[in-house]
């Protein structure tokens, strides 16, 4: 996308073409300055003085590179706990960590590394930030800003901090419920005799890989629409000279402290138990698009997880860790892996938005409930309302995208029980605490099949009762004695979701057994049954290639029983799809047999003249023959 918009800005805006601005200077008065490329001269060629009627711009307008593309640069950095630099021939070697000779700027070829051990400053250890100072210039230019021949036109220096102070995440207080109560209060007054802060707590964090990175080639650059992100990393000039018109500067090689990669799991939280860091640093050239991407995308991804840790509503929810969750999938995962999850996940996509398309017109076209088994419709509502109570209650952050998509899996779960039921509200009976109860009723007088159906699926429910109820207690059982959890409400939540995943299968059993006793499977949603069934085996792919709780690892293999189980069904319980089957189903489209139904029952009209006597009708006659038909 930064691609695409930097190509279509420079596109309308006409890149390095000759263009004059207006501004104002510090006197008030306005000045037309140029902001082509070709007008920013060499800093060798700078003038001692301005134009005649030119105003100095205290922020400049158009800034150049102030060293050739090819130079070979020195570079040195130093820690110390303060962010006043010292004299570089004072510090001790320990302080100083890096330090590199010669390196090629613009040569794609030319990486330095090092690894060294730090030892932590008592102060860091206190929640105190340790700089990184950062000398560089040209090769055998001196470096130290502190001596008298420093000379800024051959050398800079710039501090930037390599600690990062990052909101802690709560965590969620959970215990045993069957502890005794007395405990339990002691450890509440215990809690209660720290002060707990108000607001997020902020750590002292440190990554132990630095990565430093040369930005050639930057060309001339139009400062004041330079991204915030990237503008960090550019050092103006120290002189704060101009050129002729006074708008135009020049500015030092880019030299970016890359933290892109730099993941909080990898990161170590500062103490005074901490002495001693491992550093490891790296040398390099980067593209400027790279560059200006990574800055973006970082500096942007920390803003979002500091106003989360703020009580920020973020668009879409979630709390910023996103990005990060991304990169370490991009880290860990083969990218051979890394390309095929990302096909296979736009498939799996694809037959999601099929299989759902073909459910709802299945549901809309039946006209009657043969191998429909009610009770697991109204299963799969209450699975899929645990599921939406258990993002609720355990995750802070839950995106609203997936909250949402949940919800609209209940709607339509609860529009597939009204297909096929009538949903009424009728008084209780006499004695019943509730005034009101929700009863289904048939939609119309069931047929000898239907009566059938519903009485295989009450049989199949009754066993699934007798296997499933004692699964669920002794689930249930271990969980309250071996787990934490925050409350009982999150206990009865957390031990249902965990049935669900485990014993959801057995859901799609009564119509297994439905399909069994009518011996057919010609009521069956077929197109739906099939994108399912590949979606199993995408299921099983990411079940052995992303990490995943064991329990929906097991909810995924599953599957594979149950539309095994309905592929021998299928080939077993054979479907003629050229006639119209015996529930009313497949066959030629409904509105072609209309038409041709009533082409057949219409006899041929002779051929009579207008007005004969045996050609009229009276409108009785009419009647009587619709009726016949």
């Amino acid at each position: 996308m930064f691609l695409v918009i930097q190509f279509a800005v420079k596109q309308f805006v006409g890149g390095s073409q000759k263009a004059k601005t207006t501004v104002t200077d510090a006197d008030g008065a306005i000045v037309q300055v140029a902001t082509a490329p070709t007008q920013v001269p060499p800093y060798s060629e700078r003038p001692n003085q301005l134009d005649e009627g030119a105003a100095y711009s205290h922020i400049p307008q158009l800034i150049a590179p102030i060293w050739p593309e090819d130079s070979k640069l020195d570079i040195v950095v130093t820690i110390s706990p303060s962010f006043v630099p010292s004299p570089l021939s004072d510090l001790p070697k320990d302080l100083v960590v890096f330090e590199e000779k010669q390196f090629g700027l613009g040569n794609w070829s030319d990486k330095r590394a090092v690894d060294t051990t730090i030892t932590v400053p008592p102060s860091v250890q206190q929640n105190g930030t340790l700089w990184g100072h950062f000398y560089v210039g040209l090769s055998g230019a001196l470096l130290d800003p502190t001596q008298p021949r420093y000379d800024p036109a051959s050398a800079y220096h710039f501090v930037f901090p390599l600690t990062q102070y990052i909101p802690k995440k709560k965590v969620l207080k959970t215990r045993n419920l069957l502890e005794s109560k007395n405990a339990t209060a002691e450890e509440e007054a215990h809690e209660e005799e720290e002060a707990e802060p108000s607001g997020p707590i902020i750590a002292n964090y440190y990554h132990p890989n630095i990565s430093l990175s040369f930005i050639p080639n930057s060309g001339v650059i139009t400062l004041p629409q330079m991204h915030p992100a990237a503008r960090q990393y550019l050092r103006l000039e120290a002189t704060g000279a101009r050129d002729g018109s006074g708008q135009n500067s020049w500015y030092y090689p880019i030299l970016f402290i890359n933290g892109f990669w730099q993941l909080k799991t990898h990161m170590t939280l500062l103490n005074d138990t901490v002495k001693t860091l491992p550093m490891h640093i790296d040398l390099n050239n980067l593209a400027d698009w790279k560059f200006k991407t990574m800055a973006s995308i970082d500096t942007s991804s920390k803003e979002a997880a500091r106003q989360a840790a703020f009580g920020a509503q973020l668009p879409g929810g979630g709390d910023g860790s996103e990005i990060d969750m991304i990169k370490e999938i991009l880290l860990d995962t083969n990218p051979i892996l890394l390309g095929v999850t990302v096909i296979v996940s736009i498939i799996h996509m694809v037959l999601e938005t099929l299989a759902f398309g073909s459910d709802i017109a299945h549901y809309r076209k039946k006209k009657d409930n043969v191998g429909i088994s009610v009770r697991s419709i109204l299963a799969n509502v209450f699975m899929q309302l645990v599921i939406f109570l258990y993002l609720v209650d355990q995750s802070q952050h839950t995106s609203w995208m997936i909250l949402g998509s949940q919800a609209v899996g209940i709607i339509i779960e609860l529009w597939k029980v009204t297909t096929v039921v009538n949903v009424r509200v009728r008084p209780a009976t006499p004695g019943s605490t509730i005034p009101y109860r929700i009863s289904f009723e048939d939609k119309h007088k069931l047929s000898e099949t239907e009566e059938k159906t519903k009485e295989y699926d009450e049989i199949a429910f009754k066993y699934m009762y007798i296997g499933g109820i004692p699964l669920l207690l002794a689930y249930a059982a271990y969980s309250l004695v071996y787990d934490t959890h925050k409350s009982w409400y999150s206990f009865i939540i957390g031990t249902l979701v965990g049935s669900v995943y485990a014993y959801g299968f057995l859901m799609m059993i009564p119509s297994l057994y439905i399909n069994y006793r009518l011996k057919s499977v010609a009521h069956m949603p077929g197109k739906a049954m099939m994108y399912k069934f590949l979606n199993t085996f995408i299921d099983d792919l990411f079940a052995f290639t992303i990490k995943m709780p064991l329990l929906h690892r097991l909810a995924t293999l599953r599957d594979d029983v149950i539309f095994f189980v309905y592929i021998y069904q299928r080939w077993a319980y054979k479907v003629d799809y050229t006639r119209v089957n015996e529930f009313g189903q497949g066959g030629e489209d409904e509105a072609e047999v209309d038409k041709k139904d009533e082409s057949k029952a219409l006899p041929p009209v002779p051929e009579k003249t207008v007005g004969s006597s045996k050609s009229k009708a009276t409108a009785a006659d009419t009647g009587a023959a619709t009726k016949r038909r």
